[in-house]
């Protein structure tokens, strides 16, 4: 199985930006968890970070036939691209969406979600765990699939 790891916008920030909300992990700290983590599951993976909205649409077009799955943390582009999920709903592929803050309990306008309606689960608030957690969703439920 063969899973891509997008990270949107400032995420290459983490450790630095505000801490308190995303905690003192670097992104160094988060791709070593999950690689790690594919490792020990016996998954590939590749993680995929772009600050660029059109790039991340060029990485999940480039997916189509060569991923089993998807996990993605768009960030700020969670609440504004419709390109990013018009592009999941062209590769159709089984996508989890992941948040390291509680999106819910923040500002009103990150309640929105846009590619939520498409994602085969959400995992928010959880920190670095919740990219274990949609790891481990898709290879539970689309493992099988090659």
């Amino acid at each position: 199985m063969k899973i891509l790891v997008i990270n949107g916008p400032n995420l290459n920030m983490l450790g630095i930006r505000e801490p308190d909300i995303y905690g003192k992990g670097t992104y160094c700290d988060l791709k070593d968890l999950i690689i790690g983590y594919s490792v020990k599951s016996g998954v590939d993976v590749e993680v995929y970070q772009s600050n660029s909205e059109g790039a991340i649409v060029e990485k999940i077009q480039d997916a189509y036939g060569e991923v089993d799955g998807i996990v993605i943390n768009p960030a700020a582009y969670t609440h504004t691209s419709i390109a990013i999920l018009d592009a999941l709903k062209a590769v159709d592929i089984p996508t989890v969406e992941v948040h390291i803050s509680d999106v819910e309990s923040r500002e009103e306008f990150r309640k929105v979600s846009y590619i939520r309606p498409f994602c085969k689960k959400s995992v928010i608030g959880k920190g670095f765990a919740g990219y274990v957690e949609a790891l481990d969703y898709l290879i539970d439920n689309y493992g099988d699939r090659k």
